[in-house]
Formats: C-alpha cells, sequence, structure tokens
C-alpha cells in the first residue's frame, strides 16, 4: 500500500475540518494559562482552567461518543463543535469573569466537542479503502503532530503580542469553521451489524480495557516530557526558553515517525510491536532524565517522538481489530478519555513528585508507571487473544469487522496480514 490511495478530495476536505477541530484542543491547555496569568494567583488559576477542561474531555469523550449515531453522526458531531465554540468565545470574551464562570465555560469547552476526535477517525477510515487503513490513520497522526507542533508557538504569540484573549477567540473561529467544513463531508459512515447475542455496547467496548491501557500508557510519557522539562532544564542548568524548540523537535519527528511507519508493512503482532514501541520510548524518556547536556535531551526526545508514532497507531489499529465497525466511533472516544486521563494522571504524579524530589527522579517514577501500564495492557490482550483462540463466546464477535476465532487464532475482516494480526 502507497499514500496514494488516501489522497483524495474528500480526505482534503476532512483534513481542513480536522484542523478546524484539533487546532483548538492542542492550543487549550497554554491558551488558558495566558488567559489569566495577569491576575492573582494567575498560574494558579490557569493550571485549575487547564484541569476543568482536561477534566470536560474525560467525561464527555466516553459519554457523547457512545451516542454517535453512525449513518447521521453529522448532526451530533456539529453540535459538539458547536458547543466547544461557545465555550471558547465564552473564555474569550469574558477574561475576567469569576473563576466558577471561567471553569464552567473550561468544562464546556473540553467535554462539547470530546466525541469529534473519535467521530472524525472514523469517518476517515471509511472514505479510503479497507487495505489502506494503516496509511489513513498514519496520515491522520501526521496532521496531528503538525498541529501540536504549531500551537504552542502561535498560542505564545498571540497572547504575548495582541492580546491574552485572542487565542481563545481564535479557537472558537477554528470550531465554528469546522462546523460548517461537515457539509462538505458524508453525513455519517456504515453502522456495521447489530451484536447478534444482544451484548450491550458498553460491554463491547469494555473487551478492549488493554487496548486503552496501553493507549494510556504511550501518552503519559508525553505528559513527562510536556510537564517536567523545563524544571529539568533549569535542574540542569539550561535555559528554559529551550523547553519549546525541543518540545517542537519531538513533534516533528513524531509527525516523521507516523510516514515511516504508515509508508510499508511491520512484522510481528500489534501486541508485541506496541510493547516494543513503548518500551523504547521509556527508554528515550529515561535517557532524557540521565544526559546532563541540551544536543543529549534533543537527541532522546525526537528518538521518544519517532517511536511515540508508531506506538498511537498500533493502538489505533488494535482497536479496530478488537471491536466491531459498529462501536468504533464510541471505542475512539474511549481511547481518547483513557489517554486523556493517562496523560492527566502522570502530570499529577510527577507533579507531587517534583514538591519533593529533583526533576529527573519524577521522570523516572512516570517512566516506571508507563512501563507498569504497558505490562499490564500486553499481559490483558495475551489473555483475550488465548480465550478467542479457544473460542470463548464473550470474547469471540460473529459480526463483520471483528474478532472471529480460527484455525490461524483471531483474525479480522478485510485489511492486510499485518493489519489483521492482535
Amino acid at each position: 500500500m502507497s499514500y496514494r490511495e488516501v489522497a483524495s478530495k474528500q480526505v482534503l476536505t476532512w483534513a481542513c475540518v480536522a484542523i478546524g477541530a484539533r487546532m483548538p484542543v492542542a492550543m487549550a491547555p497554554l491558551a488558558l494559562v495566558f488567559l489569566v496569568r495577569e491576575r492573582p494567583g494567575g498560574y494558579s488559576l490557569g493550571a485549575a482552567l487547564a484541569a476543568a477542561y482536561v477534566i470536560g474531555e474525560i467525561v464527555g469523550a466516553p459519554v457523547l461518543g457512545m451516542r454517535l449515531r453512525a449513518e447521521r453522526a453529522r448532526p451530533q458531531l456539529a453540535a459538539g463543535l458547536a458547543g466547544g465554540a461557545v465555550g471558547f468565545a465564552g473564555l474569550g470574551a469574558f477574561p475576567g469573569a469569576h473563576p466558577v464562570i471561567l471553569g464552567a465555560f473550561a468544562f464546556l469547552a473540553g467535554a462539547a466537542p470530546a466525541a469529534a476526535p473519535g467521530g472524525l477517525r472514523t469517518l476517515l477510515t471509511s472514505l479510503v479503502p479497507e487495505r489502506a487503513a494503516a496509511q489513513a490513520l498514519s496520515a491522520e497522526s501526521m496532521l496531528t503532530f503538525a498541529v501540536w507542533a504549531v500551537s504552542p508557538a502561535a498560542v505564545t504569540g498571540l497572547a504575548l503580542g495582541v492580546a491574552p484573549r485572542v487565542p481563545l477567540l481564535l479557537e472558537a473561529a477554528l470550531m465554528a469553521a469546522a462546523v460548517a467544513g461537515l457539509w462538505f463531508l458524508p453525513a455519517g459512515w456504515a453502522a456495521g451489524e447489530p451484536e447478534q447475542d444482544g451484548t450491550s455496547k458498553l460491554r463491547i467496548l469494555a473487551r478492549a480495557w488493554p487496548v486503552y491501557v496501553t493507549g494510556a500508557a504511550s501518552l503519559s510519557l508525553l505528559a513527562l516530557a510536556e510537564l517536567v522539562l523545563p524544571a529539568l532544564l533549569e535542574q540542569r542548568g539550561i535555559g528554559v526558553g529551550w523547553a519549546g524548540p525541543l518540545l517542537t523537535a519531538m513533534s516533528v519527528a513524531s509527525a516523521v515517525g507516523a510516514f515511516v511507519y504508515g509508508a510499508r508493512s511491520w512484522p510481528g503482532l500489534l501486541r508485541t510491536r506496541s510493547a516494543v514501541l513503548i518500551c523504547g520510548m521509556a527508554a528515550a524518556v529515561a535517557l532524557v532524565a540521565l544526559i546532563p547536556g541540551a544536543p543529549g535531551i534533543a537527541v532522546a526526545l525526537a528518538l521518544a517522538g519517532l517511536l511515540q508514532a508508531g506506538a498511537m497507531l498500533t493502538r489505533n489499529l488494535s482497536l479496530r481489530e478488537a471491536l466491531p465497525s459498529g462501536a468504533l466511533a464510541a471505542g475512539y472516544s474511549v481511547m481518547y478519555a483513557a489517554v486523556g486521563a493517562g496523560y492527566a494522571g502522570t502530570g499529577s504524579l510527577a507533579g507531587a513528585l517534583l514538591q519533593v524530589a529533583a526533576p529527573s527522579t519524577a521522570i523516572l517514577a512516570g517512566v516506571a508507571l508507563t512501563l507498569t501500564l504497558t505490562a499490564v495492557g500486553w499481559w490483558g490482550e495475551r489473555r483475550i487473544d488465548r480465550s478467542a483462540r479457544a473460542g470463548d463466546p464473550l470474547v469471540v464477535l460473529d459480526t463483520v469487522g471483528s474478532v472471529a476465532s480460527g484455525p490461524e487464532g483471531p483474525a479480522v475482516g478485510g485489511g492486510s496480514d499485518a493489519e489483521r494480526r492482535l
């Protein structure tokens, strides 16, 4: 397969909509800090608003994602993105409002559009041939990492060069533009066949819990890199201003990694590839904590970013195999909430440890947590694989595009041999 199979007018339109929906997400935490930093206790308030925003995402993603209707997802996605635009507009329009009001706007901005990433990902894979799903997801990852590379500079430039409220107003405008762009895309995607045994969607989604765990593990390392890096640089006697360029280099390396991963097929089971990639990321982040100089830290962060792209893609491909097609949008939304929880949990752990330990120690503790989550997720996937081979009726799904037990073990309808492995 090649990327030519995902190059189409509809995919380009989807990319424009995705930028409008995702750039506000990438900009939000830093924009919230800049919005209130000049108020008394501004940095603490900014952190609290960012926490309210993330909590909104974690709550909204599974709740709204499970309610998406496949064939007519557009009105629900549009309503969610419009709600997010209202939340961001409220923050930008009333920066001096009471903290509770700002917190409510931040929660709305996070919760309302939280099902959009999962819905848009499912819509993207419906726009390309089944055999090109891995390339489509790789292209999505490249777009996401590019957005995350540009967003910090955009927020900083606008907040300091124009006004602190401007990044929030831009985020509102981008989400509103994404709402309009949805009408240039299909109204939804194929629903897939219902579960023949009447299994509830919640139980179907719960079957994929190991994928959510390893997804949370993969993003927890990003939390370490983003949140502890400034303190680590200060510990090393390096200018804190280098944090931005170093994280941008990490995002660029991730975009390169996503391209390389999607450009060819890779050997081995998906769960094994995922574990290897996350362990490689963990080793690179551990090196960040141990290397004394900025050049070495830059190389280690770039290596971590390169591997992170593959780890995220293996998780998305594993989720496609673990769930029937009708539950994929909801599954992606639950994954979104899980990785957000992993980010927040690791960030909270690192923040607490920074009060009593050196930044390098906090990073190493986070790496240990990540490796633990990875081991648990790998064990869970292996256990489910064995249950499927044994014909466990709670694991084997008889629907189109879902796991089915056979002489070669679990397989997924459609896709290449590499994409069918669990």
